[in-house]
């Protein structure tokens, strides 16, 4: 079993809850990694007696901070919109509709294609921090794609959520409940053994109430657990139906009454803000202060997908999340992480903390505020995934 000693830690973020908040920040601090798991945490002062042959890192001073945890994600497709984005900046409105571009490009490519751009994806994801990632489907639209696409994010994470609900299909033009028909039986069938999650995208331009309650609990039965796209595009019932059928996280969230932000903060559901969205779409920010402020958890993901928010740095989010949404650094930063993993429902990542698994970052930087104070600058400086330094 490998050991490797971080020493000479500045500020090191463990998320771990104390008096002085849930950051749980220390200073002048060292980790201990035995295999895939955190054996130690604490004042680099008080480093225990280590056997002969372990790996030494000395920090410099500067921060550390638990691996992201992108737990949105939709990576796995073809061809990219980015002609859809500029017309976006000259002024056209985004619709849930341009969906429908991606899949065809998609449906039209290999496993090969497909896999190389999936890794692609993760290598970026990777370089900038992320150590898991949760990847949708929802770029097929018929049976066989959706089918390849959750096989292909299968080999590569065990976050995978089918999201055959993601619009209707073209073939399927004002024939909804039909649709719904094939995702919940043929659909689910082909998909259910590569997935652990099961998603909707219950919104105008997408689906309704009725049919995302039906999709939900068709993947409910089958073992799989919800999750649920909702009020990105205006107030809905999609919060309050994520709430009640149990949902792990219910994701955007733009559009939000005082009921549903009383709902969420009452239950076990988190908020997932994907910020990359508006700032793509110019569609206005959640407000992260006054879900924080009512006792909502909230993290933060990337959304990355070629229509509405094509980016995967967590690092970007984390700046957008603190200079449009309310946040300070640590709680965009804990969102990040600790939040992630909670809309994961996740208790071994996104935490420092012994027995853990040991996914960090060493950033470029003293302290994790530089992540929001230094917007688009390479802060990420080493990367350890299950106690292994992969850059």
């Amino acid at each position: 079993m490998s050991t490797t000693l971080i020493t000479n830690i500045g500020e090191l973020t463990t998320n771990v809850s104390s008096p002085l908040g849930r950051s749980g920040t220390l200073t002048d601090a060292a980790v201990l990694i035995e295999g895939e798991r955190i054996a130690w945490v604490g004042p680099a002062s008080d480093v225990p007696a280590l056997p002969g042959g372990y790996l030494e890192v000395d920090a410099e001073g500067r921060a550390v901070i638990p691996g992201f945890v992108d737990s949105h994600s939709h990576i796995v497709f073809g061809g990219d919109r980015a002609a859809e984005f500029e017309a976006r900046m000259a002024g056209e409105k985004y619709a849930a509709g341009g969906i429908r571009s991606t899949v065809a490009a998609t449906r039209g490519a290999s496993d090969d294609e497909l896999r190389a751009r999936l890794r692609g994806f993760l290598d970026e994801m990777l370089a900038q921090g992320t150590t898991t990632v949760e990847i949708k489907s929802g770029y097929g639209l018929d049976v066989e794609t959706e089918a390849r696409l959750v096989r292909l994010a299968a080999e590569v994470t065990p976050e995978v959520t089918f999201l055959g609900a993601h619009v209707v299909p073209a073939e399927y033009a004002d024939r909804g409940d039909e649709y719904v028909e094939l995702v919940i039986g043929d659909m689910l069938d082909a998909c259910a053994p590569h997935s652990k999650w099961i998603d909707v995208f219950c919104e105008t331009g997408a689906f309704t109430v009725p049919q995302s309650r039906r999709v939900l609990e068709a993947g409910i039965a089958r073992g799989l657990k919800p999750r649920v796209h909702a009020s990105q595009l205006g107030p809905g019932e999609g919060v309050q139906l994520a709430i009640e059928l149990g949902a792990a996280s219910v994701d955007h969230g733009t559009y939000l009454s005082d009921e549903d932000v009383a709902a969420l903060a009452a239950s076990d559901t988190v908020l997932t803000a994907l910020p990359g969205v508006e700032f793509s779409t110019r569609h206005p920010f959640p407000d992260a202060r006054r879900l924080i402020d009512a006792g909502v958890t909230v993290a933060i993901a990337c959304d990355t997908n070629p229509g509405s928010s094509f980016t995967s740095s967590m690092p970007f989010c984390i700046a957008l999340a603190v200079r449009e949404m309310g946040m300070t650094t640590a709680e965009a930063v804990w969102a990040a992480t600790a939040g992630g993993a909670a809309a994961l429902q996740r208790d071994d990542i996104g935490v420092i903390a012994p027995g853990k698994r040991a996914d960090l970052v060493l950033l470029d930087a003293p302290t994790r505020v530089h992540l929001a104070y230094r917007p688009g600058v390479p802060l990420v400086k080493k990367v350890w995934k299950d106690g292994v330094a992969v850059r």
